[in-house]
């Protein structure tokens, strides 16, 4: 049977990137899945009603949800619709990000609000949203998280975020222990998505670090998928590093041209 057959999943900001591949992976492995993107009319809505068709056409439920996660009431009508939809949410993966590259010292009042409300006051009140909808039954939260909640990264804020909700994991992995909720976190390396054409600019040599520095979204996608199986159910509150081994070197520069 598939590890997730009939599962109801949510992942934030999964139109596109790593949140995409792990929604794939998780449509896969037999689960219902919520794409979530965050605003109407633009790209990522078309991509995300695109794999939404894409999963229905091969026979595995899917819809498109818009949602910008910093906003609680748009965060409240997400949930209300899954509720509505399937009354319940089995698996929550909270993977949406959204951040400028400055350095922390450059950053202004906007950047500030939009680091705390998307990567941490978004993640709080999907939580606080979901756990009425898991009520009664076994579910399974995942927070993606990145390298730069060790390391300082040039000019990437957001580790800062991703810092505080490991904390939270941990916090939440205790709290949720007697409603046989598992919560637990995937630190992703270097991934080659998007925001490495952005990295670029701020990190210069970075695309000529070998090969072996990069991971592939698909295998941080079967980590998520892992956690989210009942194989994984004594593994709570743990942060599981995917990233080819590279921060056991810690992080080495880029070599010169």
């Amino acid at each position: 049977m598939e590890a997730c057959h009939g599962r109801v999943a949510l992942v934030t900001g999964s139109s596109r990137g790593l949140g995409r591949v792990i929604a794939r992976k998780l449509s896969e492995a037999g689960a219902h899945l919520v794409l979530n993107y965050r605003k109407t009319g633009g790209r990522s809505e078309a991509q995300a009603q695109a794999l939404a068709k894409e999963l229905v056409e091969r026979g595995s439920p899917a819809v498109a949800i818009q949602a910008d996660i910093s906003q609680k009431d748009a965060v409240a009508a997400m949930f209300q619709e899954i509720g509505a939809r399937y009354g319940r949410l089995d698996i929550l993966v909270l993977n949406a990000a959204r951040a400028p590259f400055k350095r922390v010292g450059e950053l202004l009042k906007r950047d500030l609000l939009e680091l705390v409300e998307t990567n941490f006051l978004g993640n709080v009140y999907c939580m606080q949203q979901a756990l009425p909808l898991m009520q009664g039954r076994p579910g399974h939260v995942v927070f993606i998280s990145s390298l730069g909640s060790r390391f300082a990264l040039p000019n990437y804020p957001l580790g800062s975020m991703k810092a505080a909700m490991e904390s939270l994991v941990k916090h939440w992995a205790v709290e949720l222990k007697d409603r046989q909720i598992t919560v637990n976190g995937v630190t992703a390396g270097l991934l080659k998505t998007d925001s490495l054409i952005v990295l670029r600019q701020y990190w210069p040599g970075v695309e000529r670090l070998p090969a072996s520095a990069f991971v592939e979204l698909e295998d941080v996608a079967s980590v998520v998928l892992f956690l989210c199986t009942d194989a994984a159910r004594s593994i709570r509150g743990q942060q599981i590093v995917v990233d080819n081994g590279l921060s056991n070197e810690l992080l080495r520069s880029a070599p010169a041209s």
